[in-house]
């Protein structure tokens, strides 16, 4: 249970500074027999900033109680 804490604290102490991800994909437009145009998509995942602060708050909380045991 610590080593899981840890790990949110972790993920969310990122998520705190890091707001959130960019990350491209190459999609299909026309697939015509031998004629394939493609496209570049751009994707964002974003999630608020006091998101990274409950996630690091929950993984003290799970380091905590799995200190106590």
């Amino acid at each position: 249970m610590r080593t899981v804490g840890i790990v949110l604290i972790v993920v969310g102490l990122i998520m705190l500074f890091v707001p959130g991800l960019d990350f491209t994909t190459r999609e299909k437009v026309i697939d015509a027999g031998p004629i394939q145009v493609t496209a570049d998509k751009k994707n964002e995942v974003n999630w608020p900033t006091y998101a990274g602060g409950i996630v690091a708050a929950a993984g003290l909380v799970l380091v905590v109680v799995g200190r106590k045991k």
